[in-house]
This record gives structure tokens, sequence and C-alpha cells, in this order.
């Protein structure tokens, strides 16, 4: 199995001696890594609040194996589901999208004093 640091590299080193990529690849390359990034936002936002995988599953109403695919960037989830794992999780979820970049956070909500 190819790790992700490693189909990089790949990528880098066929860019480096001019091998275009072609467009079908870049494509599904950039699904992949939006995938990646919400798995991780899915993560992190979990480990901070101390929350099991299965914690996390019964709170949004899920699978544990569910919430381990998603952490591992294994499928994208439709937005009614984000919204039940924003509120498993406590969090409101920031997506921004600006060409070929993307940034996902899910950021604790804050409570009105």
């Amino acid at each position: 199995m190819v790790s992700h640091a490693q189909w990089k590299l790949a990528r880098d080193r066929k860019i480096a001696q001019g091998i275009a990529e072609d467009p079908e690849v870049a494509k599904l390359r950039e699904e992949i890594s939006m995938s990646w990034d919400l798995g991780q936002a899915v993560y992190d936002r979990r480990t901070e609040l101390g929350i099991s995988q299965t914690e996390l599953a019964q709170r949004a109403g899920m699978t544990q194996p569910q919430i381990s695919k998603l952490e591992l960037g294994g499928t994208m989830p439709t937005l009614p589901l984000l919204a039940r794992l924003a509120r498993a999780m406590e969090a409101s979820l920031s997506v921004e999208l600006d060409g070929d970049t993307s940034v996902v956070a899910f950021r604790a909500r804050t409570t009105a004093a």
C-alpha cells in the first residue's frame, strides 16, 4: 500500500521531470485531498473533546466503522450528515474553498454570556 506521503512525492517527481498530470487524475487527487482534510478535521475535533470513535458515532447516529472511514478520508458525507457531526461534536463547521485549496475545521461553539 502506498502512503499519502509517497503518493505526493511521486507526483512531485513527475512534475519536476516535466510530465503533465492527466486532468482526470488531477480532479480525483483534489477530491481525495478534500476528503482527507475533512477526515483530519473530524479526528482533530474528536480528540480535542477526548471522545472515542464509538462515542462520536453514538452521538451522531452513526456506526464506529463509518466514523473510522470518514476520519481516514474514505468518504465524502452529505451536508445533513455534516450538520449531525457538528452537533455531535458541539462545534460549528467551517469549509473554505479557494481554487485548488480547501480548509475544513470544526470549531467549538461559543456560548453567549
